[in-house]
């Protein structure tokens, strides 16, 4: 049975091992005492969730709490997709969640979830969803909120509103936060969020995160972008939980709240939710704005097959990919031939013999002030702007797929930026 197989590994695991792993093999086995009368708890409850499945399905499943961008992400979709009648069980069904991992990423939005999903404590739930998976027929009683990666394939996020919401407190609460920052009632403001290696290295310790590094930014990359953006009339908030440096600007309308002293979790979320758009390099804490609906602007991104072609919201530039044997620009076409499109370590670019160069200052500036100037109707497009737009999807593999099957994009709504195109015609092969 495999409940006594689980039984017996675990005994075996706190049974290895010397003397110098003595203290910790002592807690493990202590743990273990602890959770026993939980595991025998939960052997006849899982027997009852299985008698009571043609009255009441019910469904447990983790969320992934320790990372903000698969909280947030992962699980508005998940809900999409049941709204939308996707992955949705034909018949009447309770689905009940915990927070999966060591911590929660983000208490304000894990609040707002509570609020929205049936979330119990991860010693109840978490400790029935594991029974269940040892006692054979239980996949219909496992729900998932990992099967599409926290990409919207489907552009569901397009068609259908945010689930999470503010009750009139908080609404109270963030205003308070804007004013404190002073930013006036009624007025503008963009987050710009640029990762930098900061905060896994201070939060999630122990793990060697180095292979993300080639999607690390300089930050003072962005000033020219964000003192264009004050200049026309927005507050630009430079956001982030831990950063290794301040944005140096003396624009009184470009606020580095990432190292003021006034970042806060709950801040981060209001934030994220109410912003005109949100200037971002791909990382955890812009998915708060994607799953608010706010227009998106990824610069620097990578890796370049993976952009989210899937929203009318979001315009995407990426990095200049240089052949280190030639050092010839490699074209759009040379970026997926040479086998980079999709690579997602650093050690991948290297050894295919590609470097990485930012987006200038110039192309940061011009793609942020193209979607200003789309959202307030004062873009103007240039006469070849439509063909360059469709000649970058031509040549970009919008049917390809994951290892797995799954696919990378569904209709392709978004847009690559104008300037960036118009500037690298040459580009475009």
């Amino acid at each position: 049975m495999k409940f006594i197989s689980f039984l017996e590994r675990q005994l075996k695991q706190i049974g290895q091992g010397g003397w110098a792993e003595l203290f910790r093999k002592s807690q493990l086995g202590f743990n273990f005492l602890l959770r026993l009368p939980l595991y025998l708890f939960a052997i006849p409850a899982v027997l009852v969730i299985r008698l009571i499945k043609p009255l009441l399905l019910i469904r447990v499943g983790g969320l992934r709490a320790e990372r903000i961008g698969h909280l947030a992400a992962n699980t508005e979709l998940s809900l999409c997709e049941l709204d939308a009648g996707i992955h949705k069980p034909a018949q009447r069904h309770l689905d009940l969640y915990f927070f999966q991992g060591q911590s929660i990423s983000n208490q304000q939005l894990a609040r707002m979830w509570k609020r929205v999903l049936h979330i119990w404590p991860g010693w109840i739930v978490g400790t029935l969803s594991q029974i269940n998976r040892l006692i054979p027929g239980g996949a219909l009683h496992a729900h998932s909120c990992f099967s599409h990666d926290g990409r919207d394939i489907h552009n569901l996020l397009d068609r259908l509103p945010p689930h999470l919401s503010f009750i009139p407190e908080e609404v109270s609460r963030g205003e308070a936060g804007l004013r404190a920052m002073g930013i006036p009632a009624g007025a503008l403001y963009v987050c710009l969020n640029v990762r930098d290696s900061a905060y896994l290295a201070e939060h999630m310790k122990g793990v060697d995160w180095s292979y993300h590094n080639y999607r690390d930014s300089d930050i003072q990359n962005y000033v020219l972008a964000a003192e264009a953006l004050a200049e026309r009339g927005y507050f630009v908030i430079r956001t982030g939980a831990k950063v290794h440096a301040a944005i140096k600007s003396t624009h009184p309308k470009v606020i580095d709240y990432a190292t003021n002293g006034m970042r806060s979790d709950f801040m981060d979320i209001y934030l994220g939710a109410t912003c005109a758009f949100c200037i971002t390099t791909g990382t955890g804490l812009d998915n708060i704005p994607y799953v608010f609906r706010r227009p998106m602007v990824y610069v620097n991104f990578l890796p370049l097959g993976t952009l989210a072609g899937f929203s009318k919201l979001i315009i995407t530039i990426t990095r200049h990919h240089v052949s280190e044997k030639s050092n010839q620009e490699l074209t759009l076409g040379e970026i997926f031939t040479h086998g980079v499109g999709f690579s997602l370590c650093a050690s991948e670019y290297r050894e295919k013999g590609v470097r990485l160069l930012e987006n200038t200052p110039e192309e940061i500036r011009d793609v942020a002030i193209e979607m200003a100037e789309r959202l307030d109707g004062s873009w103007q497009p240039d006469e070849h702007d439509d063909f360059l737009q469709q000649r970058f999807w031509e040549l970009f593999p919008v049917d390809a797929k994951k290892p797995d099957g799954r696919a990378w994009q569904g209709k392709i709504t978004g847009r690559f930026g104008a300037s960036f195109l118009r500037n690298n015609q040459e580009w475009l092969q």
